[in-house]
């Protein structure tokens, strides 16, 4: 794993956001931009300047899928947050989950996963 990184976080709970932002600075990381929704999403991904996102599954209940799609598309790796029970659709399948409630070392053992 590179020795900083540069993140989107997609979360529309203020506080786990904030959570996330505290962990990855804690970590090295640098966060580019905080959405709450999926349009915000994907204004924050046509704009870039991240190497790697955070996307809460339920995002003021819209789910994340057309996010993930979008980076996807510009090989942009991501992690589900998810509290556990959503669907994920078998084509995101693949894409690595971190459980909230999660703590700083579940979040640098997700990130290490992704390599």
């Amino acid at each position: 794993m590179p020795d900083s990184r540069t993140f989107l976080i997609a979360e529309d709970e203020a506080m786990i956001a904030m959570l996330l932002e505290d962990f990855l600075e804690l970590l090295g990381h640098k966060v580019s931009a905080v959405v709450a929704s999926v349009a915000e999403g994907e204004a924050a991904i046509a704009s870039g300047g991240f190497d790697i996102a955070i996307l809460d599954v339920n995002l003021n209940h819209e789910k994340c899928w057309p996010l993930a799609e979008a980076l996807r598309a510009k090989s942009v790796p991501c992690l589900f947050a998810t509290g556990g029970g959503d669907a994920i659709p078998p084509h995101l399948a693949d894409v690595l989950k971190l459980a909230k409630p999660f703590s700083l070392a579940s979040l640098q053992t997700a990130l290490a996963n992704l390599g």
